[in-house]
């Protein structure tokens, strides 16, 4: 699957340095991956979760969400936001 952006997630490590493994390790399992739907994608995350048109994943043991729409047809993922699980109280899709 295709990532558009990498700059999201070292942005966001930028601020929060301890983001910067989990969320690079869930980049390379993402690329190196080729999911045709949401089950496929939970399998492979279990921490995943549908809201409205986007797809939560939890990060480093729920410390961080990353917020993402993905094309199953076209292998392409975007990322929307990179937050703290506290901004993601917040956040509405």
């Amino acid at each position: 699957m295709r990532l558009i952006s990498n700059k999201a997630l070292r942005d966001f490590a930028r601020k929060h340095s301890a983001a910067h493994g989990p969320l690079q390790g869930w980049r390379r399992i993402i690329e190196q991956g080729r999911f045709r739907n949401f089950a496929e994608l939970k399998k492979a995350f279990n921490a995943v979760d549908k809201a409205g048109d986007y797809f939560v994943f939890d990060i480093a043991g729920n410390h961080y969400r990353l917020i993402a729409a993905i094309h199953f047809n076209t292998q392409i993922l975007y990322v929307r936001a990179v937050m703290t699980h506290a901004d993601y109280n917040h956040w509405r899709p």
